[in-house]
């Protein structure tokens, strides 16, 4: 897996991308301090609307950056992106009231926006073989992981030696360093795709289209539900089984997380060499139809009495719904590279990366509401069934037999064109195959 860390492009990319992380985890933990020094008892209360206005940003941006992100240089963007992300958490240390915070981090998950799907395009034109992106994918799943595991342990033992104020400058600097790694980079040349008149937000749907006119990626879009619906659930009531059902310590809402972390990092490292065996569609549609087992598994375990195996078998369930969502989600990149052309792969990662949040924006607050007013048990049910109601239509929705690959030529583009990565040289034209997914979205020229 860590071969791919051999192209320097790549390499100074993820590791931008790592730094970038373990800036944002250490802002979380400040955040919440933060929250708490300004609203104090409120303090939940000013988290979950920052936490809504992240998810808006994310769904109603997006769309839009990712319609224009391919008439501008790449690198500079995601520069930009890092630069006023590192600008805006300079700020957060000295801001003193609530309203003052929401603006920020709508300015922060903002450039977030911007940067996160341009980085998830450019890595397809970095490392072009699927063995490799393949990797690449795994890689980007077990940094994630690894920061959610990572930050609050580090913020931990930063607090020791300091106040939290100082945290947001530990994201100034992972900011400034990701810009600087990005800096130094050569990206291949990007395609250009044909003009289009007309304000952001009218070119916006040009990445959602391709997800409603593909079948494959219309199915991609119920397996984020299935993982939304269980990664909800995980994330708002941890807290709640362990310290209210369980009724164990504090420490053991982070080994809870740490278990979910877990089978995520663990399905990720064994994905890639599945992968080279088993077509993406199998591992992605066997992880979403294995949740709603999960479910039924927490159900029986949430209606029980309070035996010393439910803390064990809760840990084991949180590993499980990790590795599942794991082997939906590490696939996704390889499904939307070869679902769209080059000249729209930026606006297909900006459309799945809104809709995907669309759907955490309605499971996040599914999963508060239910759990608090109608138990756990309501919450678990309806979760659960969105998940099974979700993957079920992925299978119906995603084709068994996928068509083969076309054979066609081109006479008119430049040898170093991405699209010709795989192509021969045959009698003055480039002969090359393509999935016929993509018939109908090519505009070369």
């Amino acid at each position: 897996m860590l071969s791919v860390l051999r192209n320097r492009t790549y390499r100074h990319l993820f590791t931008a991308q790592v730094i970038a992380l373990v800036g944002t985890g250490l802002a979380t933990v400040a955040l919440g301090l933060l929250a708490y020094d300004i609203a104090g008892a409120d303090a939940g209360s000013v988290l979950g609307t920052a936490l809504a206005i992240k998810m808006v940003a994310y769904v109603a941006l997006a769309p839009a950056i990712g319609a224009v992100a391919d008439r501008l240089p790449r690198r500079a963007l995601m520069v930009g992106a890092d630069l006023i992300r590192a600008a805006v958490a300079l700020t957060l240390p000295f801001v003193d009231q609530v309203w003052q915070v929401y603006v920020l981090i709508f300015l922060l998950q903002s450039a977030s926006a911007a940067f996160t799907p341009t980085f998830q395009a450019v890595i397809p034109d970095v490392l072009p073989a699927e063995r490799d992106y393949t990797r690449a994918l795994s890689l980007s799943r077990l940094a994630y992981d690894t920061e959610s595991l990572f930050s609050p342990a580090l913020a931990a033992a930063l607090l020791s030696l300091m106040t939290y104020n100082w945290l947001f400058l530990g994201t100034v600097a992972g900011f400034l360093a990701s810009a600087v790694l990005v800096v130094s980079t050569i990206l291949p040349k990007q395609v250009v795709p044909v003009p289009h008149r007309g304000s952001a937000y009218a070119k916006a749907p040009t990445g959602t289209r391709l997800f409603f006119t593909s079948p494959q990626l219309r199915a991609l879009l119920a397996l984020d539900l299935a993982v939304a619906a269980a990664g909800a659930l995980v994330t708002v009531n941890t807290v709640v089984y362990v310290r209210d059902e369980l009724d164990r310590g504090a420490a053991d809402v982070s080994l809870a997380l740490g278990a979910y972390g877990g089978g995520s990092m663990v399905a990720a490292l064994l994905l890639p060499r599945v992968l080279d065996r088993v077509c993406d569609r199998t591992v992605m549609l066997r992880g979403a139809l294995l949740l709603p087992l999960v479910f039924t598994a927490l159900g029986g375990l949430t209606a029980v009495g309070g035996d010393t195996w439910r803390w064990p078998a809760l840990l084991l369930t949180w590993a499980a719904f990790g590795a599942l969502s794991s082997m939906v989600l590490t696939p996704t990149g390889r499904l939307i590279r070869r679902s769209t052309p080059p000249e729209a792969r930026t606006a297909a990662f900006a459309a799945q990366f809104s809709l995907s949040h669309s759907c955490w924006l309605l499971t996040y607050p599914l999963a508060g509401w239910l759990g608090a007013g109608a138990g756990l048990q309501s919450a678990v049910a309806a979760l659960g069934l969105i998940t099974l109601t979700a993957g079920l239509a992925a299978v119906r929705l995603w084709p068994a037999q996928e068509p083969g690959p076309v054979e066609h030529e081109h006479s008119d583009l430049h040898a170093d064109h991405p699209h010709l990565v795989d192509a021969i040289r045959i009698r003055g034209a480039w002969r090359h195959s393509h999935h016929p997914l993509t018939d109908g979205l090519h505009a070369h020229r």
